[in-house]
Parts: structure tokens; C-alpha cells; sequence
């Protein structure tokens, strides 16, 4: 993997990064923006068209009403402020899979306007980060490059052209790699809870063009900026960051300058290339566009589309630990997903301890299904499977070593933990008489250990513990098998 100099590393102390990033995201409607097309993905090329996503001469478009309600609940999720009305914009540039040679997208009057997000950051506490905008525009279609005999052929699918997209514009507010994955982070957790993007990169439904500069510390005018153009995961961005940023301090420190320019990024080599140059901004003789009228959104409709508002993720997480009795950490784990939190939520309700649903969900559940490669919703043991355990472990009916025997159970045959608590009916041995047989068995046994816990060495309990639960198979009650032993043994 190629690398800068040594040296620009170096001299990164003297240098300060300035980020900013827009994010395209996919509204997950059933039809595009302006036509009643679907947004299938992965349909046949060219098979998801009709006269106004190709562009043909005569058609009109006619606005999607659900992709502006969800665009709406996405802008309030992220704390703009929505205007009342907005403009429609035609946004010229030649490219060959676009059919009519414009873009419909919003360029002076957007939907919203003045949002932040509060990110974590490396030395705790929190920062806000500013968001510029988010507005309304068409996705363009697809080229698709081939190579064919010993010619290399292009061919253009049109199926995303019209896919409805909302453009999130940050301020140049992040300073380092870091910042800007935490930022994309909490984004795509937003987004998510609010359910107006599945958010999945491999399909195209969110993704990233990164800005960035570097100025010496202290300074206030920005750097010369380039752009690093769709990267398709949030790892990769900040790796083409921090490659950009060392690079262009190798280019200043050799008393080169910055080009002002569009660059990709090779995750194979881990390093970015020139694209095109970018020495001026694009002239995209923008005006307003002239068969759609402007888009209101007045006070009563955004008052409808708030009630739509999910509880976000920061406040769900503060919540859930006043509430269960939870640390920040658990709730962080638990709060991941819309669909895990509510899931938890229901069965901790339900549960007698919710603070050990909590416990196993991340001791127990979560390891196994990572192991498993697993998501939440693929795992055999539901929510309610998981508070059943944890009511069995709290009155004492089974033991931790049962409850893990019969974790791996579940896990093997994909049943819920119910079913296979049923099947197996494991029964705790919890009789002082039945228990106390086994360890007079196992010190009758241990002659040596009984010897040097007598002399002192009171740590090794823990091997007649160990021996009595391998003689019961797992089933003694761990809490009685330790106070009688410790009678015996005193």
C-alpha cells in the first residue's frame, strides 16, 4: 500500500485539516421523484424508464408528494430549519447518462437550512457540527464500462435516472478523519431511525463526497480544497482523508501548491488519484426550473409530518438509562438499530430485571451472532426469548452454565429459546441434601486441595466449585454449592 513521506507526517503538527462533507441520500420510496417509475433495485437495465426520466421532448414532471414528506422528516431529525417554500432548479452539465442535459435540484431556495449533529469526540464531550442544507434533487442515470474482445465498450442504464435523493451539505466544521466518521456515523443513525433510507451503500442509497483543505494552525482563511468523489464506505473516507491531508502537507512542505481539483480514491492502494481538474467553480447556469412550481410547505403540513418523528437515537439512549437502569454503554449497543431498540424496549418491559436483559443481550446474544456473521433480525432467540432467560437465571430455575449450554442449543437448531428450554427442561439442583452428597464426594476426592485450603490458600474454592458443577453436570445451584462449601470447608 503506498504511503506518504515520513517526513509530511511530520510536519502534520504544523498544519490543521478543514472537512466538509455531502452526503447523497436515497429516499426509499416505491417511485422516483417526478414519475411513477419504480426505484427497484437491480431491475434489468433500462427497464424502470418512461418519457420523463429519459428526458424525452414533451414530458413533464409531476412531484412525488412522500419524497418531499420524507425529506421533511429527515431535515427536522437533523435540526434544520424548513422553508415554507422552496424552488426547483434546473442544473445544466453534459454527461452521458444524463438524458436531458440538466438536472432537476434545488440550488438558491432549499427545502432546509441551519441543522447540526452532535458528534462524540477523541477526547470526550461533544461537538456540533453544522449542517448547511438539505435539498431535494434527481439522481442521474448510469454508466457501465466493459471490456469486450479487445475493445472496451460503455454502456448507459437509465433505471436510476429520477431516483429521488436528498443532499445533506455539512459546514466545514470537521478537522480530522475521525471527526468525520463519527459525523457520517450519527448521520446514517438518524437517517435510519426516521425510516426515509435504507442508507445501503453497496445499492447506492447513501454516499459520500468529502472536502478538504489544510491551512497552517492558527490561520483563518481556508486552504485551496479538493474533493474526493464517491467513496463507498465510511472506513474508506476516512482513509482517503487521511491520505489526502498527508499528501497535500508533502505538496507545501516541498514548496509545491494545491490544485484545486476532483480525485478518487483506490482503497486497494489506499491512496487518491487526480480526476479532473477543478481550478474554477462549474458554471451550471442554474435557474429556476420552469414546469414545476414552488415547493410549500406550510406550517399545518409540517406539523403532520412532525407527528411522523420517531424518538432519535441520543434521546432514546438517555431515556433507556434513567428508565432500566442501564449504562451509556448498554444503551449505546441497544439503541443501535430502530428495530433492536424497539425489540428491547418490548421484552424489557415485559422482563423482571431489565438491567440483566441488557447483560445478556450483549454477553450471550450479540457475541453469537457476530460469530455467526449474523444480523438482530436473523437471530433465532427474539427479544422475548432473551427476557424469558434472563426471568429463568433470576429466580434461580436454571444456572449461568445451563443458560449458555442452552444458548448454543438454540443457536444450532435456529429455534427461540423457549422452545428449546422446553424441549430440554434442564432442572436446577437447588436441594442442600442432594448437593451436599456431592461435595462431601468431591473433597473425599481432593485430599491435596482440602490440605492447602486449610493451610491458608482459601482461593482454591474455586476448583471444588468447579468440581462439584462438573459432577452435577452443570445443574447444582452455583450460590448454594458455594455457601455449603464453605461450611464444609470452615
Amino acid at each position: 500500500m503506498s504511503t506518504v513521506s515520513e517526513a509530511a507526517v511530520q510536519a502534520g503538527s504544523k498544519y490543521e485539516p478543514v472537512i466538509g462533507l455531502e452526503v447523497h441520500v436515497q429516499l426509499l420510496t416505491a417511485t422516483k421523484i417526478f414519475c411513477a417509475c419504480s426505484t427497484q433495485f437491480g431491475a434489468p437495465p433500462n427497464t424502470n424508464v418512461c418519457p420523463v426520466c429519459l428526458g424525452l421532448p414533451g414530458a413533464l414532471p409531476v412531484l412525488n408528494r412522500q419524497v418531499v414528506e420524507f425529506a421533511v422528516l429527515a431535515s427536522m431529525a437533523l435540526n434544520c430549519r424548513i422553508s415554507e417554500a422552496s424552488i426547483f432548479a434546473r442544473k445544466n452539465y453534459f454527461y452521458p447518462d444524463l438524458p436531458k442535459g440538466y438536472q432537476i435540484s434545488q440550488y438558491d431556495r432549499p427545502l432546509a437550512e441551519h441543522g447540526y449533529i452532535d458528534i462524540e469526540t477523541a477526547v470526550g464531550g461533544t461537538k456540533r457540527i453544522g449542517i448547511t442544507r438539505l435539498h431535494l434533487e434527481e439522481d442521474a442515470g448510469k454508466s457501465l464500462h466493459e471490456g469486450f474482445s479487445d475493445a472496451e465498450h460503455s454502456y448507459i442504464d437509465l433505471n436510476r435516472s429520477g431516483t429521488p435523493l436528498a443532499e445533506i451539505v455539512s459546514e466545514p466544521d470537521l478537522r480530522s478523519p475521525e471527526e468525520a466518521f463519527e459525523y457520517l456515523t450519527r448521520l446514517k443513525e438518524i437517517i435510519l431511525y426516521t425510516g426515509v433510507s435504507d442508507c445501503n451503500m453497496e445499492e447506492g442509497s447513501l454516499r459520500c463526497d468529502a472536502n478538504v483543505s489544510i491551512r497552517p494552525r492558527g490561520q483563518k482563511e481556508f486552504g485551496t480544497k479538493t474533493e474526493i468523489k464517491n467513496v463507498n464506505s465510511f472506513r474508506f473516507v476516512r482513509q482517503a482523508l487521511e491520505y489526502e491531508i498527508e499528501r497535500q502537507i508533502e505538496v507545501l512542505e516541498e514548496g509545491g501548491r494545491i490544485t484545486q481539483e476532483t480525485r478518487l480514491y483506490n482503497s486497494t492502494e489506499g491512496r487518491t488519484y487526480g480526476m479532473r481538474s477543478k481550478e474554477h467553480a462549474h458554471d451550471y447556469r442554474y435557474f429556476p426550473e420552469p414546469d414545476l412550481l414552488p415547493l410549500v410547505v406550510d406550517r399545518a403540513w409540517q406539523e403532520k409530518i412532525k407527528d411522523k418523528l420517531p424518538e432519535l437515537p441520543e434521546a432514546r439512549r438517555s431515556r433507556m438509562v434513567n428508565e432500566y437502569g442501564i449504562t451509556m454503554q448498554d444503551a449505546g449497543v441497544l439503541t443501535a438499530t430502530r428495530s433492536l431498540a424497539d425489540q428491547f424496549e418490548e421484552a424489557a418491559r415485559a422482563a423482571k430485571n431489565p438491567k440483566k436483559v441488557a447483560n445478556l443481550v450483549q454477553s450471550e446474544l450479540m457475541g453469537r451472532l457476530k460469530a455467526k456473521n449474523l444480523e438482530i433480525e436473523q437471530s433465532p432467540i427474539s427479544m422475548k426469548g432473551v427476557a424469558f432467560s434472563a426471568d429463568l437465571v433470576e429466580s434461580g430455575a436454571i444456572s449461568g452454565k445451563m443458560l449458555k449450554d442452552l444458548y448454543d442449543l438454540a443457536f444450532e437448531r435456529s429455534q427461540d429459546f423457549p422452545v428449546v428450554y422446553e424441549k430440554e427442561k434442564p432442572q436446577q439442583i437447588s436441594d442442600d441434601a442432594t448437593i451436599e452428597k456431592m461435595i462431601d464426594e468431591v473433597i473425599a476426592a481432593s485430599p491435596k486441595q482440602l490440605e492447602q485450603y486449610r493451610a491458608g490458600k482459601t482461593t482454591i474454592i474455586g476448583f471444588f466449585v468447579g468440581q462439584v458443577m462438573k459432577a452435577s453436570k452443570g445443574q447444582a445451584n452455583p450460590e448454594k454449592v458455594n455457601e455449603l462449601l464453605k461450611k464444609k470447608l470452615g
